[in-house]
């Protein structure tokens, strides 16, 4: 597996494009195939595969096709903790404090 966060922003996206263009191939699908499953336009498919440039949504929509929106779910993984000391010096969550309308 290459380890994407030692790659920049542009090199990560070529490389997402790149194992969505090998996934689609090996699942024998066409460019066509894809853009008509996924409502994504042929040329903006075609861009993506060449540079990796694409909407969320649309990446989204792609990866439903190709079987991989699994993947999806680790994107944000919570921290982990190694000790209970990281736990409980953890920064707490604040809420905003509430607008009052004007009188």
């Amino acid at each position: 597996m290459i380890q994407l966060s030692l790659m920049a922003p542009g090199d990560v996206a070529r490389t997402v494009a790149a194992h969505a263009r090998a996934r689609r191939v090996a699942l024998g699908l066409t460019q066509q195939d894809v853009a008509d499953r996924s409502g994504v336009n042929i040329w903006t498919l075609r861009r993506f595969e060449a540079s990796g440039k694409l909407a969320f949504d649309a990446l989204i929509r792609v990866a439903v096709v190709l079987d991989a929106v699994e993947e999806f779910g680790a994107l944000f993984p919570e921290p982990e903790f190694r000790s209970l000391d990281e736990v409980i010096d953890r920064p707490k969550r604040r809420r905003g404090k509430r607008r009052t309308a004007a009188p």
